[in-house]
């Protein structure tokens, strides 16, 4: 499925948007990582759905907005953005900082949007459950900490990466500082008011996660009004990535039912 690459420019901030597929309109919000490549869960997605990826303000290439402080910024400037596309029935899709944000656009303003998935999400806290700290971890460490299969690690250190890249990378490492250093990778707030959640909600874990153990998965489907959790076997903190297909069905499954 061939996604195409844009700049929207909102609040005067420039942001790169892959978009691909067609149907119903489905946004991912990415992780700490960024987005820089359109992945196969990605295209199988477009299959089904009018698939729009943006590199989050402060992440990839990007502006680094002024305006950015905190994980509320993004969450108004997501609602600007749903806005400015005139986007409605959407279902967002987040991943682990991305999933976290979310959350943080639900309690705010569900009007544009249809349902959620989240995924391996920040946001929360949880007593008695030991988190990883991405932030204490070198580099090989992030990476072979995201996955149970380490073959996927191997293939991802492996990879030769290019200067531009570097700089890319440290970009989204200071701007997840940013965001999610103190706390760490939480909103005290947030569960508070994830009663607001009205519309159906999926969360799904691995059960290896070594960032936010798997227990997360049933203490923040708790949270929202009538969530439903799923935990997928012999799995990391990515189980679009490293799981795809249990992924897929789950989702899939979800959205044939709302």
């Amino acid at each position: 499925m061939t996604f195409q690459q844009e700049t929207l420019e909102i609040r005067g901030c420039k942001t790169t948007l892959r978009r691909g597929g067609s149907g119903a309109p489905l946004l991912y919000l990415h992780g700490a990582s960024g987005a820089a490549m359109v992945q196969p869960f990605m295209e199988e997605l477009a299959k089904d759905h009018d698939v729009l990826v943006p590199e989050h303000p402060g992440f990839g290439s990007s502006d680094e907005p002024q305006w950015l402080d905190n994980i509320h910024d993004l969450a108004y400037y997501y609602l600007d953005f749903l806005e400015h596309l005139n986007l409605r029935d959407v279902t967002v899709v987040g991943s682990s900082i991305g999933g976290w944000l979310a959350l943080e656009i639900a309690v705010r303003n569900l009007s544009r949007i249809r349902a959620l998935s989240v995924i391996a999400a920040a946001g929360i806290y949880v007593q008695g459950l030991k988190r990883g700290d991405m932030f204490l971890w070198n580099p090989e460490e992030r990476v072979r900490n995201l996955f149970v299969d380490q073959t996927m690690a191997d293939r991802i250190l492996a990879m030769p990466v290019a200067p531009e890249q570097v700089d890319l990378n440290l970009k989204n490492q200071w701007t997840t500082a940013r965001l999610a250093w103190e706390p760490r990778l939480f909103d005290p707030h947030l569960s508070k008011w994830l009663h607001r959640i009205n519309v159906p909600t999926q969360v799904i874990w691995g059960d290896s996660d070594q960032i936010f153990p798997a227990g997360y998965a049933a203490e923040m489907a708790k949270l929202i009004p009538g969530a439903t959790s799923h935990v997928i076997a012999q799995c990391g903190h990515l189980p679009q990535v490293e799981k795809p297909q249990e992924f897929l069905r789950l989702f899939r499954s979800f959205t044939a039912a709302i």
